[in-house]
């Protein structure tokens, strides 16, 4: 009698375990599924938006990108938190191993990309920024990409070239403008006079360092985000524990239905 309490008692403990697992789960794809779904709208409204955003942001390269960034993990989130509601509230174990199957292929993705960050990290240096704009930097040239991204980035930043304008000696920029020093986007701007207000565009392409930003793109980019990357840092850790968890959480309920 005593074991068939003991074996009753057992069996209702791993039922109401069971069902904890089952509502955390559900709780927290629900969020993500909330989440997926406000990314995904932002993402279509920006693409379709007919007030003439859509055209703002063709016309950045860098906003251009990302928002094809944020509808493609909207799209992700979407379907992950959908597949991770339903395989929990309805305990269907072939939704529960496809949304393991998922977690599993991004947590792997992610752990992939973190391992060639590291392998190409020289890639990432001052150096290799500095010949790839000798390089490819045209100036005026908006249509080439590599061209109007950097333009995007040292009007955005007031700054000029990699280091300082001096990266622009000796690059095809000079060969293309050899009346110019530096190119037009290094030039410093009058906020009383909106974007196209120049301080003195003259004597700034002349090399002036009055008139022209004098500090160098890496360094003002790293300031800005230096907060930024630490926290990106904090949340990578976050959410790779968190998809761990979801892993155990989806195979425990999947083991445990009957």
């Amino acid at each position: 009698m005593g074991l068939g309490e003991a074996s009753a008692r057992g069996t209702s403990m791993e039922g109401d375990c069971l069902s904890c697992i089952k509502y955390l789960m559900f709780v927290f794809n629900f969020l993500i599924f909330l989440g997926g779904s406000f990314l995904l709208g932002v993402g279509v409204w920006v693409v379709v938006d007919p007030t003439g955003f859509r055209e703002i942001v063709a016309a950045n390269p860098l906003l251009f990108t990302g928002v094809y960034i944020i509808l493609a993990m909207g799209g992700m989130l979407f379907l992950l938190g959908f597949l991770g509601c339903c395989g929990a509230i309805r305990e269907n174990k072939c939704l529960l191993l496809f949304f393991f199957m998922l977690i599993l292929i991004i947590f792997l993705a992610e752990l992939a990309a973190a391992i060639l960050a590291f392998i190409f990290r020289e890639h990432l240096t001052r150096e290799y920024f500095t010949k790839e704009l000798k390089r490819h930097y045209q100036g005026y040239n908006n249509t080439d990409v590599f061209t109007s991204t950097w333009n995007a980035i040292m009007n955005t930043f007031d700054c000029c070239g990699v280091n300082s304008p001096e990266d622009f000696e000796e690059s095809i920029f000079r060969f293309i403008n050899p009346g110019e020093v530096v190119p037009e986007a290094c030039c410093r701007r009058n906020s009383h006079l909106g974007e196209a207000g120049f301080s003195n565009r003259e004597e700034c392409l002349s090399g002036s360092m009055l008139y022209r930003n004098n500090k160098g793109c890496y360094s003002a980019v790293v300031d800005y985000f230096e907060m930024y990357i630490y926290v990106a840092g904090a949340l990578a850790i976050v959410v790779l524990t968190i998809e761990l968890f979801a892993m155990v959480f989806a195979m425990c309920l999947f083991r445990g239905i009957q």
